[in-house]
């Protein structure tokens, strides 16, 4: 079985996440097969719009641990980076729907989607912190903007998840229906987007984001280089073989 599937019909590309034994833990193919998979949306002209999904019960725990660490990120050519670059970049509408836990990557790429679709059981997280490692997907400069810098600094710096009601009223989200109906909901809307002019559209979501593309690409890039830095230091090297080891890590000397 696949850990991604795609469909394209009606105007309308849907990825799944369908890893779901592996609580749709991303690796280093998944990120490349995705970033493939936008940039062919992106230069089709049939395609009008991206659908993301999940299970409802799990969007996604974030990288898959053991692959991560087997194939770390050291360029910003890594598949991860690759996979970023393109969501944030795409200029056609994205739908997004997101049950269950939604960890690291799983939260931060839902900046970079316009229409944001959680089930009452979606959980929220940024952990970077926890593992010793900085934000990514330009989500140091989008989380303040979108959710208020009080409420990004909880986020970033503590690390701790934060319910769907909570998404909400941050903005990430644009609607709570429950999670067997969120698909479905996320289809539908594509589906309104598809008939819709898309010259309009287009236009639409570029005067919406004008002025922070640039700023994006250059907050990525930062992230990015630090972040691989970061990943050779001793706080991220305790943190992961913590993980492993399923321990808690211990930072009091870092």
């Amino acid at each position: 079985m696949t850990d991604l599937l795609t469909d394209t019909a009606d105007g309308i590309t849907t990825l799944t996440l369908n890893r779901v034994a592996k609580k749709n833990s991303f690796t280093t193919a998944m990120y490349a097969a995705m970033a493939d998979v936008l940039d062919q949306a992106q230069t089709d002209a049939a395609v009008r719009v991206l659908v993301i999904q999940g299970h409802e019960t799990i969007f996604s725990a974030g990288n898959d641990i053991a692959d991560f660490l087997q194939s770390p990120p050291t360029t910003l050519e890594a598949p991860v980076f690759r996979f970023m670059r393109a969501i944030s970049s795409f200029t056609k509408p994205i739908v997004a729907t997101v049950c269950g836990p939604a960890v690291g990557i799983g939260t931060t790429m839902l900046f970079h989607c316009d229409l944001v679709y959680a089930g009452d059981n979606a959980a929220f997280s940024m952990p970077f912190v926890n593992l010793g490692v900085c934000p990514e997907a330009a989500s140091s400069l989008l989380a303040p903007l979108r959710m208020g810098y009080g409420r990004a600094a909880e986020a970033l710096l503590l690390g701790e998840p934060f319910m769907a009601e909570a998404a909400l009223e941050m903005g990430l989200i644009s609607r709570i229906v429950p999670p067997t109906e969120a698909n479905a909901l996320a289809q539908r809307q594509a589906q309104k987007l598809a008939v819709k002019p898309m010259a309009s559209l287009l236009a639409t979501k570029r005067l919406m984001k004008q002025g922070q593309a640039s700023l994006v690409a250059e907050r990525m890039a930062e992230e990015g280089t630090l972040f691989g830095r970061m990943l050779a230091e001793p706080a991220a090297r305790e943190a992961f073989s913590a993980f492993m080891e399923k321990r808690k890590p211990d930072f009091s000397a870092l």
